[in-house]
C-alpha cells in the first residue's frame, strides 16, 4: 500500500515526471502538443497523471487535469483510485479536489479490499478522515448504502477503519471515528487474531489515547477474542504495563459517554466537546488512582485543580453552578435557559457500562424545572451591573467554599446524591457512574 510513486528510476514518458515535480507549464504545453497523453499511465503501476498529482500533493496540475475532463475515479494496476492514494499521503487539498469532482468513496482496491476511509484512518490523517465523512453525508452514499453502513465498512480481512486506527495508534482518528457512529464493539474476521476488536488492537499497538477513546465510548473490557483473550492480556503479551493496568477487568471501570445524550436531537458540537473533556478528565482522576504507585505515567498533563480555583475566585456567585458550586457554568439548557457546569451535566446521565437491554430511552430532564432537555448548547456568560460586581468583590474565596461546603452537607431535594458525591470530576471507585437520586432513573450495571 505504501507504494513509491517516483518515475525517476525509470525511462518512462516525461509527462510523468513533471507531474511528480509540479512543472505546471511543462505539463500544460506537452498536453498542448499531444492531448493523448492523458490516457498514459505508467508502465508497472499503471498509475495515471492524475494517480501522480494526487499522491504528490500537486493540487494546480490536479485541478487542471480534472477540469480537462480526466476520470477521477481512474484505475491503477491495484485498482487504487487518486483519491486512496491522496488520503494515503495525506494531501487533503487534493482530497477535497477529487471529493467535490464527485470521486467515488465507495471503491475498493484489490490489495485488501479498503477503500478511501480505509487508507485516511490507517495512515492517520485526521483531515482527511473528517472530508472524506463529510463528503458521505452529503453524497448518495449516505441514500443508498447508509452513512452509518459506510463508516463501519469493512476490507477484506473484516476489520473496519476503527480497527485500523486503533491497531496504529492514531488516536485522533479513533475519536473522529467513534463520534461518527463507529462501533466499538466490533470483531474482525481475519485481521490481527480473528475475533478482535479494536480495543484488543489498541492493546497490541500500546496507544493510551486510543485506549482512553474506546473506554470512554463504551468498549467492553472483557470482550474476548478468537483465541479466548480480553484485551488485558493481550497488552501484558505485548508489554504494555500503563495500558494492562486501564484494561484490568478489577480495576474501576471507566465512565462512559451517556447514551441518553444520543437521543438529544440537537447536541451542539461546541457542548459536545466541553462534555467530552469533562468526561476525559473525570476518567484522568480514575487513572491517577490505578496507575498511583506504578513505574509507568500517563502521557497527557492532568488537571489541575489549582486552576479551577483560579477561575473561581475571579467569577461571580451567579456564573458558578448551582449543583456543586465548583465548576463555571458552560452548558445551557434550551429551551428554559437553564445552566450547568458540564460534570454536572454528564452526572444527568452518566452510566458505567452500556447496556442496551436495560438503558432507559427516555431523554434526561433539566433538574431545575423538570422538562425535558431536547438541545445543549454552550453557556453565555452573564453581564453584570456595577452593583453586582460590588457584591462579587465583597464575597470571598472563602465564603464560596463555605457556601459548597453547605452545599454538599444539605443537598437538593433531586441531586441529592449528586450533591453529597461533590464534583463530578472526582467521583471514583466502582459506583462513580452511578447516581442515587430521587425520582431519577438509574442505569444498572
Amino acid at each position: 500500500m505504501g507504494q513509491g510513486l517516483s518515475c525517476a528510476s525509470s525511462h518512462e514518458h516525461g509527462l510523468f515526471r513533471a507531474v511528480q515535480l509540479g512543472d505546471l507549464k511543462t505539463v500544460e504545453a506537452m498536453l498542448e502538443r499531444d492531448p493523448a497523453l492523458l490516457h498514459e499511465a505508467t508502465l508497472y503501476d499503471r498509475h495515471s497523471a492524475l494517480h501522480i498529482a494526487a499522491a504528490n500533493g500537486q493540487i494546480e496540475i490536479l485541478s487542471m487535469l480534472l477540469d480537462r475532463s480526466v476520470n477521477p475515479d481512474a484505475l491503477n494496476r491495484q485498482k487504487q483510485t487518486p483519491l486512496m492514494l491522496a488520503a494515503m499521503h495525506g494531501k487533503i487539498s487534493c482530497v477535497k479536489k477529487l471529493l467535490e469532482a464527485e470521486a467515488n468513496i465507495l471503491m475498493f482496491d484489490s490489495v485488501h479490499r479498503r477503500t478511501c476511509l480505509h487508507y485516511a484512518a490507517y495512515y492517520g490523517h485526521a483531515d482527511c478522515l473528517q472530508a472524506i465523512l463529510s463528503a458521505a453525508q452529503s453524497s448518495t452514499v449516505a441514500v443508498s448504502w447508509g452513512y452509518a453502513r459506510f463508516v463501519n465498512i469493512r476490507d477484506g480481512r473484516g476489520a473496519t477503519p476503527l480497527h485500523l486506527a486503533s491497531r496504529q495508534r492514531r488516536p485522533a482518528c479513533v475519536h473522529i471515528l467513534l463520534g461518527n457512529g463507529a462501533l466499538v464493539c466490533a470483531s474482525t474476521g481475519g485481521y490481527g487474531c480473528p475475533g478482535s476488536t479494536p480495543l484488543h488492537l489498541a492493546a497490541r499497538g500500546g496507544s493510551l489515547d486510543c485506549i482512553r477513546g474506546l473506554l470512554a465510548w463504551g468498549a467492553d473490557r472483557v470482550q474476548r477474542d478468537a483465541s479466548g483473550r480480553i484485551p488485558y492480556v493481550v497488552a501484558l503479551k505485548h508489554n504494555h504495563g500503563a495500558c494492562a493496568a486501564l484494561l484490568n477487568p478489577s480495576s474501576a471501570e471507566p465512565l462512559v459517554w451517556p447514551t441518553p445524550l444520543k437521543f438529544i436531537s440537537e447536541l451542539n458540537q461546541e457542548a459536545k466537546a466541553l462534555l467530552e473533556q469533562a468526561l476525559m478528565e473525570a476518567n484522568r482522576e480514575r487513572e491517577k488512582t490505578i496507575l498511583k504507585g506504578a513505574a509507568c505515567a500517563l502521557t497527557s498533563p492532568s488537571h489541575s485543580d489549582a486552576g479551577v480555583e483560579d477561575n473561581i475566585s475571579e467569577a461571580s456567585d451567579t456564573e458558578l453552578c448551582s449543583i456543586c458550586f465548583e465548576q463555571l457554568c458552560t452548558i445551557e439548557v434550551q429551551d428554559c435557559g437553564h445552566q450547568m457546569c458540564a460534570h454536572c451535566t454528564l452526572a444527568l446521565c452518566c452510566h458505567n457500562k452500556p447496556n442496551p437491554t436495560t438503558a432507559c430511552l427516555t431523554p434526561p430532564v433539566c433538574p431545575f424545572c423538570r422538562s425535558n432537555i431536547a438541545r445543549l448548547v454552550v453557556a453565555k456568560m452573564k453581564n453584570h451591573d456595577d452593583s453586582d460586581c460590588n457584591i462579587g468583590d465583597i464575597s470571598s474565596s472563602k465564603l464560596r467554599k463555605s457556601r459548597r461546603s453547605q452545599n454538599y452537607s444539605e443537598g437538593s431535594s433531586s441531586f441529592k446524591g449528586l450533591s453529597a458525591m461533590g464534583p463530578f470530576g472526582k467521583m471514583g471507585g466502582r459506583s462513580s457512574g452511578r447516581i442515587a437520586a430521587e425520582n431519577e432513573w438509574v442505569d444498572k450495571p
